[in-house]
Formats: C-alpha cells, structure tokens, sequence
C-alpha cells in the first residue's frame, strides 16, 4: 500500500497550492538522481515524492483521495458495470453458466444449441500522469492497480495521450492500456514541448542588464545573460531544453520596488529627469 501522499511531501491536508509545490521542491532536489548517482533508497524517494504530488497538485485527483484514499485514483472498483456481481444486474448470476445451461440442451436434441466461445476479459485502461523530469529522461515509473503493484516502461520524449498496452496486466487477465498524461510541474509550464520559466528580476537587472542562474528541468544551474532595459513578459530562448528537442523559454519579470519616502523619492524622481521616459507614447489609443 503505498503511502499517505500528505505524509510523503510532509505536509498538512489543508496544505495550500503554494505550500504543496515548495514542499516538492526541496524533496524533488533532495532526492534528485542526478545529486544522488547509485542510490537506490534516494531513486526510490525521488520517485514517491513524484507520484504524491501528482496526486495532489490535481484538484479532481485530491478531492478522490481525500474521500476514498488511494481506492479513490482507481475509479470504480468493479468495471465499467458498477455491479459486484458482474453478471445479470448484480445478482450473483454468471451469464456465461446461464447460456452454457441452455445451450447444453441443444446438445441433448434441442434445435440450434451451440457452445458459445468464452469471450476475451476486456481491456483495463488508466491515465498515469508521469512526472516531465521522466518524460524529458526516461524512466519507470510505478502505480497500484487493485493492491497490485504495476511498473511501467516509459520511453524518452513519450508525447502526452500515447497510450501503452501490457499484455494480461489488467483485471481478470485482461490487457492493461496505460494511456500517459504529463504531470503539472511546480515551476516549468508548457506550451507544447516547449517549457517555460518565470524569472524575477531586480530593478538594476531589468535596466542595466546581468547575468542571472536558472535551473533547467534537470535542476542544474545554467548561467543566462540578461540585456539591459527588458520588458515584462518578454522571454529569451534557449534552444532545445524543452522536452524532445523543445525549447527553454525563460519568462523575464522585472520587479519594481515602491518607493514613497527619504533619499529613495528624491532619487528616483532624479533618476526620471535624467532619463525621460513615456512607455504610453506609441500607444494607438493615446495619439
């Protein structure tokens, strides 16, 4: 049974959004593989801190915990029918005896009676949403399905809505189809492949330019060069950081300091005379 996903990331049930991604953030770079090479007992964290908190950044997937536990992710325990008997309606009854009684009798001189092929167990399907640091990477992550734990094979660059067949894996020996979906990420959004950074900037940053450090989805440090006098939302590109060849697209945010009184005031409006500047002018409305 795996375990409670509020205890794996350590924080509480009521746990905000914020607080379950900073609570994933230092794990996810505690654990990371690439800190941790060869150990197995740091993989194995690495991969449960994954799969907690991709039960609980889903709103839908953490309302079904918090009523039903971990039997909740696995949808409806007894199929697609919602009856335990699986047969006639609940009732206990297994339609194929029922058929076979009768058609026995055609083999006794009764008119068309015919043994009916048992049918195929059908396909069990699930959505297992799959961290981007394994989508980027490869791996092999785990899941339960009915106490039985299932491991799956995921290859590098896998696009989100593939699916992916076990052969017998599923209930009653059924196949199992595995259809993947990509787990939101606590700071990288996407656009497609591409994968995109929010990065904050001071106001010397954002007018003189610097170099800032961001991490990539592998959480290594990349050293980026800034121009001075950027924009907000404006975005630099580094080529082929995304997923499967996509791009790193870092979203740059100066941030302004409110300055109302003292040596700053007199400064900036100092700094205004030196500089003039009117951001409105070109503006189609303000001609």
């Amino acid at each position: 049974m795996p375990r409670d996903p509020y205890e794996v990331l350590g924080v509480s049930k009521t746990a905000s959004d914020d607080e379950l991604k900073k609570a994933y953030r230092k794990l996810a770079r505690d654990y990371h593989p690439d800190r941790n090479p060869g150990d197995k007992g740091s993989e194995s964290k690495f991969k449960e801190v994954q799969e907690a908190f991709a039960i609980l950044a889903d709103k839908e997937k953490r309302q079904q915990y918090d009523r039903f536990g971990h039997a909740g992710e696995q949808g409806n325990p007894f199929g697609g029918g919602g009856f335990p008997g699986g047969g006639a309606g609940g009732a206990g009854i297994d339609m194929e005896d029922l058929m076979n009684m009768f058609g026995g009798m055609g083999g006794r001189g009764g008119r068309g009676g015919r043994t009916r092929k048992p049918q195929p167990p059908e396909a069990t399907e699930v959505i297992l949403d799959v961290a981007l640091e394994t989508i980027a990477s490869g791996g092999k992550p785990s899941f339960q399905l009915d106490g039985k734990d299932i491991q799956v094979t995921i290859p590098k660059g896998m696009e989100e809505g593939k699916k992916l067949r076990l052969k017998g894996q599923g209930r009653s020996g059924g196949d199992l189809l595995i259809q993947v979906r990509y787990a939101p990420h606590p700071w990288f959004k996407r656009e497609g492949l591409n994968l995109i950074l929010d990065v904050p900037l001071s106001l010397k940053e954002s007018a003189l330019g610097s170099k800032v450090e961001v991490p990539n989805l592998q959480l290594e440090k990349l050293t980026v060069k800034v121009p001075a006098g950027v924009s907000s939302g404006q975005r630099m590109r580094l080529k082929g950081m995304g997923l499967s060849g996509g791009d790193l697209l870092l979203e740059l945010k100066p941030t302004i300091p409110a300055v109302r009184e003292g040596r700053g005031v007199e400064l900036v409006e100092e700094l205004e005379k030196l500089i003039p500047q009117n951001p409105r002018v070109d503006l189609p409305w303000n001609r």
